[in-house]
């Protein structure tokens, strides 16, 4: 299983970083350069590789994972269960509660920085804000990582054709990226599966042109691996090799997906596909690139330094295997998007979308039919728009260093609080790393006037949506916070034994309307009621005979056995039943015969009869004793009387507040709120009778 896992990320995660030889020199020279600068960039290229992507995500970053998932917003989730520094939803809260003990085992200096970050509101909104900016970019580069790895490859073409005119360039590569998005459904594993080889290939190829080159051409590119060259081509060069590392930094754009794919795979499968493949053939595909240039009599070979340095007799060999590495390199952006969106939608960031899940082995590897075709049209666009790598490399990589930062940063946060390593030690690599990123993302921000704003807007967009997503939730999760209410809070037997409401709504005394309520609970606590059985009790003063709380567990597995699925549990209601129906995320469940099901299980329930019910749902065939009997009776009576879904429909209206600080307020909320309406399942959505649906409205004022 590890062996194919690795197999499978190969295919996934090393499309983007493993097709960086298409364009890294060419975007880093705009001449001919010397002996010792060529050597001197190789030099910075190889130490990146080493020490960002080897040293820090391979062995350091990939450790901070939150229960297998990666990313900065998962480093955040993760540092959320350490510290309170996340507000929780109080629909999770009433079924998880978590508990600190003093064990002694952190550092003092770890408890200091821990207390700081809880109780300071500052230190918690920055980093909210950083984690958040995290996803976003790495979202923004999605877009541009399949035009850039495309466009690069098909530009290949000109070596052989120069007459090929720029516009058939973009149609060509625009067709691709849209038959592309079009087999997502496909999912993941199969995916991966069908690109694996593809990427295999690639990098052997790689490597061999590389063997090639070096052997027929300069060795002597190896002195690169000293890193005596890097600094003495920085040194050298001043300005001007500040400014080229904004081209270098390419060389290890789409290592972020490293780390962002981890959910679909596991470390230890990326740990082995990076040090045992990608890395050694990309190490050996750069060298053998300058080896060639170095030797290049025509001074052109670095305008284009894949197509230009492979063996001779196998350039269409080179060109096919380029289009299908960049088709590849695609992959790795869009499943890092989908995986990213998870997370910021299991935290409250985002509004839940529609999500497949495409393997019943890995929970993390899904399908989102709205993001997909968001980045099909965004990826589309700028291909169009930019229509050349040149170009589109001066939009590329700012967002991708800014993470790399980012992720630097947060993992220095979990180095001291749930690593619990001395300050000394985690201040030493932090200074290191944030030195590296710190140079990188100073050479990239020359490259924001040049096209690099685009990404730079693109995720301040995503960033406020996921903000002000999260700000309107938490203003719901207060608005809703006075609905939670113990049953003896709303209804009350009277000296005749009629069921009325309490006092403080009315009093009056509740009808009984025959047939079977089936009332959704969103929350399933245990104590209080849902807010939707409040509603219809106080609008109606009238209640089912036989009421059923039923409320929906997902858990993070394919399939729930159908003798584990059902908790059940009696309220202090008359003849009402509290029903949890936990079940996986391949299991159908919202099913026509939905009501027989529940009904099925509620007779099990009574009876303690696990036995196989009756096709009718009928336990007549069984003695019982006269309370049992009669209990069951009035349950098939409710049941063959009729069956409604109750549903509540929450309307939300935003109190005004005369201060330039509400009007802010005001504006966010109705962003929120339209966000909300325009993403709610809708009824006809769900697999259900429509025909005996009933949705409850009610207003609350945020």
């Amino acid at each position: 299983m590890l062996a194919w896992a690795a197999f499978q990320s190969t295919g996934v995660i090393y499309g983007d970083i493993g097709t960086s030889p298409l364009y890294v020199y060419s975007s880093t020279f705009t001449q001919q350069p010397s002996w010792i600068d060529l050597v001197g960039a190789l030099s910075i290229i190889i130490w990146s590789l080493t020490l960002i992507v080897t040293v820090k995500y391979c062995f350091i970053v990939l450790r901070a994972d939150d229960d297998g998932q990666g990313g900065t917003f998962a480093i955040y989730s993760l540092l959320a269960r350490y510290a309170h520094i996340v507000r929780q939803d109080p629909n999770a809260v009433g079924t998880v509660q978590l508990e600190r003990h003093d064990t002694n085992e952190m550092k003092p200096a770890g408890r200091r920085f821990r207390r700081f970050i809880e109780n300071s509101r500052a230190s918690k909104f920055m980093l909210k804000l950083v984690g958040v900016i995290g996803v976003s970019m790495v979202m923004a580069d999605g877009v541009l990582t399949p035009a850039q790895s495309v466009l690069g490859a098909i530009q290949g073409i000109t070596v052989a054709n120069p007459d090929l005119t720029r516009s058939a360039i973009v149609g060509i590569s625009c067709a691709i990226l849209v038959a592309l998005f079009a087999i997502q459904p496909f999912g993941t594993a199969k995916l991966g599966t069908t690109f694996a080889p593809v990427v295999v290939v690639w990098l052997l190829f790689n490597m061999s042109s590389g063997i090639y080159n070096l052997v027929q051409y300069d060795y002597t590119v190896l002195k690169a691996f000293s890193p005596y060259f890097a600094f003495s081509y920085l040194i050298r060069n001043g300005h001007d090799g500040w400014k080229s590392l904004g081209g270098l930094l390419l060389a290890f754009t789409g290592v972020e997906a490293l780390f962002a794919d981890l959910g679909a795979f596991s470390k230890r499968a990326i740990q082995i596909s990076w040090l045992g493949l990608a890395y050694p053939c990309l190490l050996i595909a750069y060298v053998g690139q300058a080896a060639y240039i170095s030797a290049d009599a025509t001074e052109t070979a670095f305008t284009n330094p894949f197509f230009y340095t492979v063996p001779p007799g196998t350039f269409y060999f080179s060109m096919v295997i380029a289009v299908l590495a960049a088709i590849v390199a695609s992959q790795a952006m869009i499943t890092s998007s989908f995986q990213l969106l998870t997370q910021v939608m299991r935290l409250s960031y985002f509004p839940h979308i529609k999500t497949v899940h495409t393997s019943e082995k890995f929970h993390e590897q899904v399908y989102m039919p709205l993001a997909n075709w968001l980045l099909m049209v965004g990826t589309v666009v700028v291909t169009a728009v930019y229509n050349n790598t040149t170009s589109l490399g001066n939009a590329y990589g700012v967002c991708v260093i800014v993470v790399t930062f980012i992720t630097t940063c947060l993992v220095a946060v979990v180095a001291v609080i749930i690593w619990r390593l001395p300050s000394y030690l985690v201040l030493f690599f932090f200074l290191i790393f944030a030195a590296l990123d710190g140079v990188y993302i100073s050479s990239a921000l020359v490259k924001v006037p040049d096209g690099a704003w685009f990404t730079i807007l693109l995720s301040a967009i995503l960033s406020s949506i996921f903000i002000i997503w999260r700000f309107g939730k938490e203003q719901q999760w207060a608005a809703e916070s006075s609905d939670r209410l113990l049953p003896g809070h709303l209804l009350a037997n009277d000296s005749l034994g009629d069921l009325r409401l309490t006092q403080p709504f009315g009093g009056q005394k509740i009808s009984d309307a025959s047939g079977l309520g089936i009332f959704f609970d969103k929350v399933g606590d245990l104590q209080n009621i849902p807010v939707v059985f409040t509603q219809f009790v106080r609008k109606f003063k009238a209640r089912p005979s036989i009421i059923l709380f039923f409320h929906m567990r997902p858990l993070s597995q394919p399939t729930v056995p159908h003798e584990e699925r059902f908790v059940i549990t009696r309220t202090s209601i008359p003849a009402c039943y509290r029903v949890t129906l936990r079940h996986g995320y391949m299991d159908d469940i919202l099913t026509p015969d939905l009501g027989r099901i529940l009904v099925e299980q509620i007779i099990l329930y009574i009876t303690r009869d696990y036995s196989t019910p009756l096709p009718d749902g009928s336990a007549r065939s069984v003695h019982h004793s006269p309370e049992v009997q009669a209990e069951l009776d009035a349950l098939n009576r409710a049941y063959e009387d009729q069956t409604v879904y109750i549903m509540g429909k929450e309307v939300m209206k935003i109190g005004k507040k005369r201060t330039i600080r509400g009007a802010f307020r005001w504006f966010f909320l109705e962003v929120f709120l339209w966000i909300r309406e325009n993403s709610r399942t809708k009824l006809a959505d769900l697999n259900i009778d429509a025909d005996k649906l009933v949705e409850v409205g009610f207003v609350k004022q945020i």
